[in-house]
């Protein structure tokens, strides 16, 4: 019997889909070995998004889940400020959606997390 666990971003995740409204046929496209979101109960995380910072600090505000990025010299193009991630959140069959909102997305944009044991 499965146990089916809350709503819950604490543990393990990987990325196994996106979706990118009417420009991508408005289906969700597979991710083979998708990178994974660690989030720990003192509101640090670990990703393997990035090669050049894996660690940082998250705040989960409403629907809204901002990571920070803690490496020295770190930055890209996206974020504001350049090492800040904010994306809206939510839970649905068991599944973290995650949508930036530091993309301009007006078609909508979606990335979808399974949890891993």
């Amino acid at each position: 019997m499965d146990i089916e666990q809350p709503d819950n971003l604490l543990g393990l995740w990987q990325l196994e889909a996106t979706f990118f409204g009417l420009s991508n046929g408005n289906q969700w496209n597979a991710i083979e070995n998708g990178y994974i979101y660690q989030f720990k109960e003192d509101e640090t995380f670990y990703s393997n998004k990035f090669s050049e910072c894996s660690t940082g600090d998250y705040i989960l505000t409403n629907n809204t889940l901002t990571l920070v990025y803690n490496c020295e010299d770190f930055s890209t193009a996206l974020g504001d400020p350049p090492a800040t991630f904010v994306e809206y959140y939510n839970f649905e069959d068991g599944f973290l959606l995650l949508s930036p909102a530091y993309l301009n997305c007006d078609e909508g944009c979606l990335y979808k997390f399974k949890r891993l044991e």
